[in-house]
C-alpha cells in the first residue's frame, strides 16, 4: 500500500492500514505535517460547514442528516483513537458556539438546532441574553453544541506516523508522486526523484494540491489567515468554547492548551501562493480588529501570523472513494473547515474497502 502524503490526513490513514496488518509505505514532496497541516487551527467539529438545514435543501433531508451524523461518529471514533493509541496532542473535548451571522440570522439559528435535533443531534439555542450572560458574546443568538474537539494537529500527525512506524511503515521525502501506470493488479508510480514505487493500491491523500489523475469538477481552493496572541487563559470566555459564526466566509475562534486566543478567517478563493503570504499584515490586523469587536476583554495583539490554502467543495461534504476509472487510486479530498474529521471519516471508508467490505456511507460521498 502506497499512501501518498504525509500530512493528516495521509497519518490517520498509514496507522489504520498497518493497524489491519497492511504494508505501508508513505511519500510526501514536502515532509511530515508540513503544508497545510502546519496551518490547520484544529477545531475538530462534527459541525459542517454547511448548516444541517441548508444542507437539506442542497441534496435533501436524508442524506443531509445522514452526513451530520457521520460526521458526528467520525469526532467520536477520533477522539477514541487517540486515546487508544496513546498520542498525545493536547486533546482536549470543547463546547463549540455557532453565532448568528450574515447566513442565518436568530431565527434562522432556531430552524437549524431543530433540525439537528431532528436528526438525532444535541443542540440548544441561546438567546442574546443568555448568550451574554454565559460567554460575554453580544450576538441576536447562537447554538451551543457538545462533544467537539481541539488538539494540536502536528503532535497528531507526528504520533499517528509513529505508531505506524513501530509497525512497519516506512516513509520517504522529499520525494514526489509524478506517473501513474496500471496493471491488472498493481500501479506503479514514478518520482520526480527517478525511482518507482509498486504497490497493489494507493491513497492520494494530497491536500488541495490535487494529482492529475483526480477529477477537480467540484474542488476550488480557498486561502486563509489566522493568528495567536499571547497565553492569556483568564481572559477567554469560561467553557473556553471554540467559536465560529454563520457567516461566509466566517470567524473561527479557539484556546490552545496554554491559553493563547487562534482566530481565523478572512477567506478568499484563490491558489496563489505569494499573493496570499502578501496579504498577510493586512488580513492579521482586519482579524485582530474582529477578535476585539467579539472578545472586547482580550488582547488580540497577534503574537503569531499565518496563512494556509485549503480544498472547498459545494456542498462542504468530503470527496472520499476511487478515483473514475482507477480501482486501485483512492483519493481523500476532505475539507473546509472539517478536514480533520473527514480525515477521520476517509481512513474508515478506506480500510473498509480494504478489507472487502463496504462502508455503509461509502456512497453518500464517493466521487459518483
Amino acid at each position: 500500500m502506497l499512501v501518498v502524503g504525509m500530512g493528516v490526513s495521509g497519518a490517520l490513514i498509514a496507522e489504520a492500514l498497518t493497524a489491519d496488518g497492511h504494508s505501508v509505505v508513505a511519500i510526501d514532496r514536502r515532509g511530515p505535517a508540513k503544508g497545510s497541516t502546519a496551518a490547520n487551527t484544529a477545531l475538530v467539529l462534527y459541525e459542517i460547514d454547511n448548516p444541517l438545514s441548508v444542507l437539506s435543501e442542497k441534496i435533501g433531508k436524508h442524506k443531509a442528516q445522514q452526513a451530520w451524523r457521520r460526521s458526528l461518529l467520525s469526532v467520536f471514533a477520533l477522539r477514541h483513537r487517540i486515546k487508544e493509541v496513546q498520542i498525545g496532542c493536547n486533546l482536549e473535548e470543547r463546547p463549540s458556539l455557532y453565532l448568528s451571522g450574515t447566513e442565518l440570522g436568530s431565527s434562522g439559528l432556531k430552524d437549524e438546532a431543530e433540525a439537528r435535533r431532528e436528526a438525532g443531534i444535541s443542540a440548544r439555542y441561546l438567546t442574546r441574553s443568555e448568550l451574554s450572560e454565559r460567554f460575554g458574546i453580544d450576538r441576536a443568538g447562537a447554538i451551543i453544541s457538545n462533544g467537539n474537539l481541539a488538539l494540536d494537529p502536528r503532535k497528531l500527525t507526528t504520533g499517528l506516523l509513529r505508531t505506524a512506524a513501530t509497525r512497519g511503515a516506512r516513509f520517504y521525502a522529499p520525494c514526489e508522486a509524478a506517473s501513474f501506470e496500471h496493471a491488472a493488479d498493481a500501479v506503479t508510480v514514478g518520482t520526480k526523484n527517478g525511482p518507482t514505487i509498486t504497490a497493489k493500491h494507493i491513497v492520494l491523500a494530497t491536500g488541495y494540491e490535487l494529482a492529475s489523475i483526480v477529477p477537480a469538477k467540484h474542488h476550488r481552493i480557498i486561502s486563509t489567515w489566522a493568528i495567536a496572541t499571547k497565553p492569556q487563559p483568564r481572559a477567554y470566555p469560561r467553557e473556553r468554547p471554540m467559536i465560529w459564526e454563520a457567516s461566509d466566509p466566517y470567524l473561527y475562534i479557539r484556546t490552545t492548551a496554554d491559553g493563547r486566543i487562534i482566530c481565523g478567517g478572512e477567506d478568499e478563493e484563490f491558489a496563489d501562493e505569494d499573493r496570499r503570504d502578501a496579504l498577510l499584515p493586512a488580513k492579521t490586523r482586519r482579524l485582530s480588529e474582529k477578535l476585539k469587536r467579539l472578545l472586547p476583554g482580550i488582547d488580540t495583539t497577534p503574537e503569531f501570523a499565518w496563512s494556509g490554502s485549503f480544498g472547498s467543495t459545494a456542498d462542504g461534504l468530503p470527496l472520499i472513494g476511487t478515483v473514475p476509472r482507477h480501482p486501485r487510486i483512492f483519493a481523500v479530498l476532505g475539507y473546509g473547515g472539517n478536514g480533520i474529521t473527514w480525515s477521520q471519516l476517509a481512513s474508515e471508508i478506506i480500510r473498509t474497502a480494504l478489507a472487502n467490505g463496504k462502508d455503509a456511507d461509502a456512497d453518500l460521498f464517493s466521487f459518483g
